[in-house]
């Protein structure tokens, strides 16, 4: 087999991240064209290595950042300094980052500082608040800049990218999450919750953990729950808590006691994936859900005031309904007693992709070497 022409790092720190850029992993590692060397920065930890053994990959080296209670700057810092030393010693042609993390802001800039050309997948997202998501919104605008290769998931993220007079180039690819998700949901995952009978229920999915809706904003969204539960006595509620406990604390003080509220540990992926197939409808204020349940045919309401994800809401996929709990209820109360307002949306189609994005990313950069 001939030696590998081309080194090229791929960085992650999260599990969306990891997710994400599993597909593209594993096409490049496949690839006699490369060298492809995965570095993660332990930005998040256990859920990380969750999805790295489900799709059966190995980082080839970990900075392990994580600290207990760490800040932005810690982790940018920390995640500059190891990415230095990395970028230093296996010389990359090129970086590749992913989304909007602080991660993907890190590695960019690191590479940036070497000279070293970055390619971003899923770029050209935005909210046009640079506050919401924070610190999102600033992370991607920011990687932008310094982007040689930009892989949009969809024609609006590509004429976001155009309207921002970036310098690299830009394509419009499809998202990588449907390419995960369409190759897990083949598989037809489980998802036990102990005492949660699928069949029984019409089951709400529900995830939070955004830091703009920490606070007040989470009080109306459990408040929305517990409305929706009473009204419709056919429902349960599926709510993995995110591990951070300004998050989690509210939602167990708030929720904890009811009788068809089922609060857990963050699914793993296929879990995930599982759960996303059984349940009847999706309330999140997660990115990747909205860009995966129509896949799945499950209709989504974003529990936030922005989405940087318009198409999904142009699509009839998802809605915007923000954190006041009249406005949410109001919203799922629909879905729930109208099943021409719940087939509309559950059959609309999905306009992030058709499961071949990384291919295309491999392609093009294959194209950018020749």
């Amino acid at each position: 087999m001939p030696e590998a022409t081309h080194r090229v790092c791929i960085v992650l720190g999260t599990r969306p991240e990891a997710i994400k850029l599993a597909p593209v992993i594993q096409l490049f590692k496949s690839s006699p064209t490369f060298d492809t060397q995965v570095i993660l920065t332990g930005q998040h930890r256990e859920m990380v290595e969750q999805v790295m053994r489900m799709f059966d990959l190995k980082p080839d080296r970990d900075l392990a950042i994580m600290q207990h209670q760490q800040t932005l700057t810690d982790i940018t810092s920390r995640s500059l300094q190891g990415l230095e030393a990395a970028f230093k010693e296996l010389q990359p042609q090129i970086v590749l980052v992913q989304g909007d993390t602080t991660t993907a802001f890190a590695a960019t800039l690191a590479a940036f500082y070497q000279k070293i050309p970055v390619g971003h997948v899923e770029a050209g997202l935005r909210t046009d608040d640079v506050f919401n998501p924070y610190p999102e919104e600033a992370n991607r605008r920011l990687i932008s800049q310094l982007t040689r290769l930009h892989f949009a998931p969809t024609e609006l993220a590509q004429e976001n990218l155009g309207r921002s007079g970036v310098l690299g180039e830009i394509h419009r690819t499809g998202n990588t999450v449907i390419d995960a998700l369409l190759s897990v949901a083949k598989r037809e995952p489980e998802c036990n919750i102990p005492n949660l009978d699928w069949s029984k229920y019409r089951t709400i999915l529900a995830t939070v953990h955004r830091r703009e809706n920490w606070g007040e904003p989470l009080q109306g969204i459990a408040h929305a729950f517990l409305q929706i539960l009473d009204k419709f006595p056919d429902t349960a509620l599926l709510l993995p808590l995110h591990r951070n406990p300004t998050v989690r604390e509210p939602l167990q003080a708030l929720l904890g006691d009811h009788s068809r509220v089922f609060l857990t540990e963050p699914l793993d992926y296929a879990e995930l994936v599982g759960a996303i197939q059984r349940c009847h409808l999706i309330l999140t204020d997660s990115g990747g859900l909205q860009e995966e349940a129509p896949s799945l045919g499950k209709p989504v309401l974003v529990l936030r005031e922005t989405t940087e994800r318009p198409e999904a809401i142009s699509a009839g996929t998802a809605k915007l309904v923000g954190t006041n709990s009249d406005t949410i209820f109001t919203a799922a109360a629909e879905l729930l007693s109208n099943s021409e307002a719940y087939n509309a949306m559950a059959m609309a189609i999905n306009p992030f992709g058709d499961g071949l994005a990384a291919s295309r990313i491999l392609k093009i950069v294959e194209e950018y070497f020749s």
